[in-house]
């Protein structure tokens, strides 16, 4: 990852919080869709993720210019800086796992949800470098389609 403009980071900052609000939106009245668009979010993720550890590990260094959180920098300039590709990989692999639970339903699908929150809120400090306050507002839509649209498999209405 390279540090962009201030206009760049603006606009995928705005981008990456109108498909939060969508995917609020539609957990709510299109709770399938939802699914579908959380599992292409964590299969991207996953995808991404796994690709940057293994060409270009030290691209995650760069988040740390990004957080609030002064733990979170020093842990990022720390223990993290010398662990990049297992924690990472490691990372990946529970975002495709999840990415396939947005797919299924009952206790996989509720795992896989939980699992997701976890991690939405856990990049909360990134700030902007995490789509800040995207990643809230897409913990909230988890958080709905586990409490009313858990029971039915994505192709099932």
């Amino acid at each position: 990852m390279k540090l962009v403009s201030i206009e760049l980071n603006m606009l995928l900052l705005i981008i990456s919080n109108v498909v939060a609000i969508l995917q609020l939106t539609a957990s709510i009245k299109w709770p399938q869709l939802a699914k579908i668009s959380f599992f292409l979010l964590f299969s991207w993720a996953c995808w991404i993720n796994w690709k940057t550890a293994h060409q270009n590990p030290s691209d995650y260094l760069n988040y740390a210019t990004f957080t609030w959180s002064s733990w979170y920098r020093n842990f990022i300039n720390g223990w993290f800086a010398e662990h990049i590709q297992p924690t990472v990989s490691f990372i990946a692999v529970c975002q495709g796992m999840i990415g396939i639970a947005m797919l299924l339903k009952g206790w996989v699908f509720k795992i896989g949800g939980i699992g997701a929150i976890i991690f939405l809120i856990a990049i909360l400090p990134f700030g902007v470098g995490s789509g800040f306050p995207c990643t809230a507002i897409m913990a909230i839509a988890i958080f709905i389609l586990i409490k009313k649209h858990g029971h039915n498999f994505v192709w099932n209405k």
